[in-house]
């Protein structure tokens, strides 16, 4: 038997194997919800180069190592498999493609080389690597291309028995691997999904170009993008009773595709607060018992770090079964503060949190299941507007000797201060207080809305009540549209994020801006001279970002800026910018209340003490209210607002 008839054969085996993998994978995928009508089409297959090697791997390259060894093992594979196609499925026979293969297989054998290293000969491997399946992957990956290597290099004469065999072999296992194995759901199946699904992704605007959606802006003539931002959560059609997620055949199928693109290597776990703290949470096995419910079965064979508290291989699911109890554990959803880290992660782009607030509204919207005082926040914010049923009337009562305005229609402000629920609480009041002193300050034509405020729903939307939050904000957007205004500013991330990203699907179109931003351009305007006494720029400062406000909305450097003007020179935590660490009180976790072996919080504090910092410069009245509830000596917890106020004193 000839050496170019048996690697014929393997080739279309090959072929075989890998149509094989695509269809058996994609009748799981199949079993889920249609997705918008004309949303995809397979047009969306010739956006792939594009996001695999600009969208994808800009995430990839944070990890160089990873990313360089990704490149030779994965381009390395490609390459050689479209040429093995086009010299021998073609019957070609070119020497000068036989030199191309030759070097494309020994570039992917030097990939394979140095993510086994990665693994096995490390002084210490990360603990967030699967084991098993994926420690086998990197010698099955360089099998197929020394295999392919000695083909190329051994001449024909010796190309027989024994080691035409071996060769034939090597060749085989790692076909097999690439091929069937990921049929069976094996580490391979990544690589197949992964590329399908930056194509049919369940968030196409993640891959916008911000070119685009400025040009988007100006022809509509409205403040920010016209099309809902990839941070927003999805608006589900309670008339078509769309109520979250049960099984997960009621997950849309391209969900279930992004599910099967994950590649286990556990960075989504590693940034998890709430895995950190030790909650019953880890984002990684969160997906992986997704798959396994996709396609039935148990979580018996996973081979990574268990979720914190939860014995492996004592839960199962299939398609049409129950996902909670039978597979995930409510707690599990409930723990999550809806940070994003684990989505800034993902080299694969997954969305872990869409998956868990679509279980979340079935929890709430069907089963009526809210742990903590989930159901007696939902049941106030119904009911009065507010989440801790307060007297809306008395939202402002902190601003009365502060000279402060109230919204009046047919009257136009520059801007219109919205505070949020925080604005009952003392604490924020100290830094909504402030925050007017800078206002006046600067001149600033502003307004408050009163005692017509009402809540934006943000909480409610994170507890899986959408029908509360669409009720909220359809109140909330008939409210401002008595009014005037250029535009909103607050001093809430949260408010923030739903009034300029969540409310555009509902119709709400505004220009909304941090506090500390507008204090930004007023400094840089000259509006504002602000200079901190030395007691303050003597001490060191750290500064925490909110995810609402990084993550969600990229604002990070504005109150660095601010800071950096009034003489302070912050200290940088470990993890900051877009990376930040959450203090724990996003996604109504604080209500929830899911025990772990620590508090989120406390965690944040010891970033903080890491650097030596005094003060913890806040601009958040969640993160104010975390960070401050920690327990012990601390840093100062001070919102941006407060030190720029002293400034300016």
């Amino acid at each position: 038997m000839s050496p170019v008839f048996v690697i014929t054969v393997l080739l279309w085996m090959s072929v075989a194997g890998l149509a094989f993998a695509l269809a058996k994978r994609a009748a799981y995928w199949r079993e889920g919800r249609a997705t918008a009508a004309g949303a995809y089409g397979w047009t969306n297959l010739l956006s792939i180069p594009k996001r695999y090697f600009v969208d994808l791997h800009h995430v990839v390259a944070r990890d160089p190592y990873i990313a360089r060894t990704h490149v030779a093992t994965a381009g390395g594979a490609i390459l050689a498999m479209a040429l093995v196609f086009v010299n021998y499925g073609l019957a070609i026979y070119s020497p000068w493609l036989d030199k191309l293969i030759l070097l494309a297989a020994l570039v992917m054998l030097a990939g394979a080389v140095f993510v086994w290293r990665r693994r096995h000969s490390a002084k210490a491997v990360p603990a967030r690597l699967s084991r098993g399946p994926w420690d086998q992957l990197p010698l099955l990956l360089g099998s197929f291309a020394l295999g392919l290597a000695l083909f190329i290099v051994l001449p024909a004469a010796a190309m027989s028995g024994a080691l035409a065999v071996v060769v034939a072999l090597l060749i085989a296992a790692g076909a097999f691997t690439m091929t069937f194995g990921a049929a069976r759901g094996g580490p391979m199946k990544h690589a197949l999904a992964g590329l399908l699904h930056l194509a049919f992704h369940p968030r196409q605007e993640r891959f916008a170009d911000h070119r685009e959606r400025n040009d988007r802006s100006e022809r509509t003539g409205r403040s920010g993008h016209d099309t809902v931002p990839p941070t927003a959560l999805k608006t589900p059609l309670l008339d078509a009773k769309e109520y979250g997620v049960g099984k997960p055949v009621e997950f849309r199928w391209n969900q279930l595709l992004g599910f099967d693109a994950c590649v286990q290597c556990g960075k989504c776990e590693a940034a998890c607060p709430a895995f950190a703290a030790g909650q019953p949470l880890n984002p990684k096995k969160l997906i992986q018992d997704l798959v396994t419910g996709m396609v039935g079965g148990t979580d018996a064979d996973y081979a990574g770090s268990p979720t914190p508290g939860i014995a492996i291989g004592k839960h199962a699911g299939a398609p049409g079964k129950p996902l909670i109890s039978s597979l995930i554990e409510a707690d599990t959803l409930w723990s999550c503060t809806t940070c994003r880290a684990c989505v800034q992660e993902c080299p694969m782009l997954i969305e872990h949190v869409d998956a868990i607030v679509d279980m979340r509204r079935n929890q709430t919207l069907v089963e009526g299941r809210v742990p903590g005082k989930g159901p007696l926040t939902l049941a106030n914010l119904r009911e009065t507007g507010s989440a801790n049923g307060y007297d809306i009337g008395a939202r402002y009562d902190w601003a009365v000797d502060l000279q402060v305005q109230v919204a009046q229609p047919g009257r136009r402000v520059d801007v219109l201060l919205i505070a949020g629920e925080g604005a009952f609480d003392m604490r924020y009041q100290r830094t909504l207080r402030a925050l007017v002193k800078v206002l006046n300050r600067a001149g600033i034509d502003y307004a408050v809305l009163g005692g017509v405020e009402t809540d934006t729903g943000d909480t409610a939307r994170r507890l899986g009540d959408e029908a509360t939050f669409q009720q909220l904000a359809h109140k909330l957007i008939g409210t401002l549209a008595q009014y005037s205004f250029g535009k909103i500013v607050t001093a809430d991330p949260h408010v923030l994020h739903s009034l300029r990203n969540e409310y555009r699907a509902l119709g709400g179109f505004y220009e909304v801006q941090h506090h500390t931003a507008l204090i930004d351009e007023l400094i840089a305007s000259g509006k504002l001279s602000p200079r901190a006494v030395a007691a303050v720029t003597e001490r060191k400062i750290t500064y925490h970002d909110p995810c609402y406000l990084g993550r969600y909305n990229g604002e990070t450097e504005a109150p660095r800026r601010v800071l950096k003007s009034i003489g302070i020179k912050v200290v940088e935590m470990e993890r900051n910018g877009m990376r930040g660490r959450c203090c724990g009180g996003g996604g109504g976790a604080p209500l929830t209340d899911i025990p772990g072996k620590r508090r989120i919080p406390d965690i944040r504090i010891d970033d903080a003490r890491a650097t030596g910092a005094e003060i913890v410069a806040v601009g958040c009245p969640n993160c104010t209210a975390m960070l401050e509830g920690v327990v012990g000596p601390r840093p100062e917890v001070l919102d941006v607002a407060e030190l720029v106020a002293a400034a300016l004193e």
